[in-house]
């Protein structure tokens, strides 16, 4: 008995450390994001998210921009990275470990993990 409770003790302060904490609405993001920069080192990406719906940045030495809203709880947006047009996707957001986890796909493709700077 003592060792199953030690075990279940184990497996929930484990699941709460893996936990991500859900953005799932416009303000908390803006909130997060608002005058910071949004960076992904390693494919040189530095890009702001505006109140007003823009996006601007660069990516790899090309220039960054789009526009985004929040629909349904999702962050949707649509990106032009230089002369390549990105489209438009809904991305579920998620903050771990202070980094800004946005997943494509409304939460079930690949993810990235921002900086906020």
């Amino acid at each position: 008995m003592r060792h199953a409770l030690l075990l279940l003790l184990l497996v929930l302060f484990a699941s709460s450390a893996l936990a991500k904490d859900g953005i799932s609405d416009r303000t908390t993001f803006l909130n997060l994001v608002l005058d910071k920069t949004l960076s992904l080192q390693l494919f040189r990406v530095r890009l702001h998210v505006n109140e007003d719906g823009t996006i601007q940045g660069k990516g790899m030495g090309r220039p960054v921009r789009g526009f985004w809203e929040w629909q349904d709880g999702y962050f949707c947006r649509t990106l032009i990275w230089g002369n390549v047009d990105l489209g438009r996707n809904c991305q579920g957001v998620t903050i771990e470990n202070g980094k800004l986890v946005f997943t494509s796909d409304r939460g079930t493709g690949a993810s990235a993990k921002f900086s906020l700077n």
